[in-house]
């Protein structure tokens, strides 16, 4: 299979399926591409090549596209039925899509406010938004909530008991808090760290660093390096 990305310090949702294949050991290759919105560039070329969307990621398997990080989510879950991708009682696996569904069509102005930006640190900005913008304090307050309720249900260390797709979900929810300097209340803290602290996660976040690539249009509060 190959799976198509984006640039790691940047697309969340490249990040996903990334890290739950990498962290479930299910073989892959790689495919990343810059991150562009013009129609002429190699991001858009490539992609046309084997996605209708243009948009990434896109999990390729002998020549069938999947695109959508739930579809490929969902893909995975039944190609790989012995990873246990989603929790195995039925009322606990529909818990689990019910929080990545609110993810997938939600929290609109966390994802405006705090665009995942792995390698920079701004906490400044953090306080400001959380302090300026009512939306962005309520999306980090369900958040909370969220993880919250559903470690006390499952006992942790992850939201259902063993990582899975709802944790990698929220990975880049856990690198948005760090980017931004977010307190969070210690249960949703230590989830959060836990989360970054994963093997797969901390290779993405090298390959990330290692990046050294400025896309203004996904730096609303930096300058470009001199």
């Amino acid at each position: 299979m190959q799976l198509y990305i984006g640039n790691k310090n940047y697309s969340s949702w490249s990040l996903r399926p990334w890290l739950l294949m990498r962290q479930a050991d299910i073989a892959f290759d790689e495919v990343k591409l810059r991150l562009s919105f013009t129609d002429d560039s190699l991001f858009k070329r490539a992609l046309a090549a084997v996605v209708p969307t243009g948009k990434v990621p896109v999990l390729v398997d002998e020549g069938f596209a999947v695109w959508d990080t739930l579809a490929i989510a969902e893909y995975l879950a039944e190609k790989f039925p012995g990873k246990a991708l989603w929790p195995a009682p039925v009322r606990e696996r529909a818990r689990a899509r019910c929080l990545c569904a609110e993810m997938h069509a939600g929290f609109s102005a966390l994802r405006s406010h705090f665009p995942m930006n792995i390698e920079a640190s701004l906490p400044e900005v953090g306080a400001q938004k959380l302090r300026e913008v009512p939306e962005v304090e309520r999306d980090v307050a369900r958040i909370v909530d969220m993880w919250s309720g559903q470690l006390d249900a499952s006992g942790g260390p992850f939201l259902f008991g063993a990582f899975g797709i709802a944790d990698a979900y929220f990975a880049p929810v856990c690198t948005r808090f760090r980017t931004y300097g977010l307190l969070l209340p210690e249960a949703p803290a230590a989830y959060s760290r836990r989360v970054l602290e994963l093997p797969a996660m901390r290779q993405w976040d090298r390959d990330a660093c290692a990046e050294k690539d400025f896309l203004p249009f996904d730096e609303p509060y930096r300058q470009a390096p001199q």
